[in-house]
């Protein structure tokens, strides 16, 4: 919360056990009173989560998005440390709740072989795609983008991404002269993403894809240590970190914490969440105090090449805000 406080404290924190923490207070990743907080206030700020392996438990961010129908993730990816790419500015809207990353799996028995066979299907809806096209329509005239590619791989899944992609054409004629809208098979657009990512202003992506290439897109700024990201209902919005937990460096000081938990505040996650209640002059600030430590001051995370301690980096970026 130290760059929050440096902010002037604009939020009230109720502070909720997840994850390892929950297991060990209330023996579930995803207690029944932080869901109940999150339900009451409809906004959170979420820190790394590790779910037990091999011990019955659902994944607790799976369980989030199902819970409070988080239907439209945002992942932002943008040029702080410049590197092999430089001047990067995309953002990649993810449907949340549908597609193959549902995990619709199942074994079929051939034989003495009870998983003999694999099975996996994927549900995209009309509504659902619609929904999340519209979604992203309303991102892009809210925030100054011209363009989106939606993401889709009709030529084969012609039923399962087609209907996304129709769907996409379908809400794109309600902004035409407004927001333009391509598409572009999965696969070249991976591929374009490394040869020339500035060709691409937003991707739409349907769940399984927007897992994939938002990750590359964090490949593309300095690694998933630099990518923040949101998720939204129709009334609940969760920030997080997209970056996983890292219980064994816990506690060591060397975790970058724009993109880990830093008493309970994730810098460039706690920017959005700012933007989002209108609060854009705190954002602006918070985002420009990191950029700022980061390439005039130089004071960077072991992760960035650098050598100052968490506690370190963050005691800069709140001089920053504070001068």
């Amino acid at each position: 919360m130290l760059a929050l406080d440096a902010l002037g404290s604009p939020f009230d924190w109720d502070i909720q056990p997840a994850g390892m923490a929950g297991v060990e207070a209330l023996g579930d990743p995803l207690p029944a009173i932080t869901i109940a907080s999150i339900r009451q206030r409809k906004l959170a700020l979420k820190g790394p989560l590790t779910t037990p392996v091999g011990e019955g438990f659902r994944s607790s961010n799976v369980r989030l998005r199902e819970t409070f129908e988080l239907f439209g993730n945002v992942r932002p990816a943008k040029t702080l440390v410049p590197g092999r790419y430089e001047d990067i500015d995309l953002v990649l809207i993810r449907e949340n709740l549908a597609g193959f990353y549902v995990a619709n799996e199942y074994y079929i028995q051939v034989g003495n072989d009870p998983r003999a066979v694999a099975v996996a299907s994927g549900m995209n809806t009309r509504e659902g795609s619609e929904r999340i096209a519209r979604f992203a329509f309303e991102y892009a005239l809210k925030n100054g983008r011209k363009k989106i590619t939606v993401v889709h791989k009709a030529n084969i899944l012609k039923a399962l991404t087609g209907l996304f992609l129709e769907a996409a054409r379908d809400v794109a004629k309600e902004y035409e002269g407004r927001v333009e809208l391509d598409d572009m098979i999965v696969d070249a657009c991976a591929m374009q993403l490394v040869l020339n990512p500035w060709r691409f202003d937003m991707l739409l992506c349907s769940n399984l894809f927007g897992d994939i290439l938002s990750d590359q897109l964090a490949g593309l700024v300095g690694g998933l240590g630099m990518a923040p990201g949101s998720n939204f209902g129709t009334d609940t919005a969760i920030f997080e970190a997209v970056h996983g937990s890292a219980p064994d460096i816990a506690g060591k000081g060397i975790a970058n914490p724009i993109s880990l938990m830093l008493a309970a505040a994730m810098m460039l996650a706690a920017a959005m969440m700012l933007a989002h209640v209108g609060l854009i002059e705190k954002a602006e600030r918070l985002r420009s105090a990191i950029d700022q430590t980061l390439n005039i001051d130089g004071v960077r995370t072991r992760d960035l090449k650098g050598a100052a301690s968490t506690l370190e980096f963050a005691n800069a970026v709140c001089a920053r805000l504070r001068a």
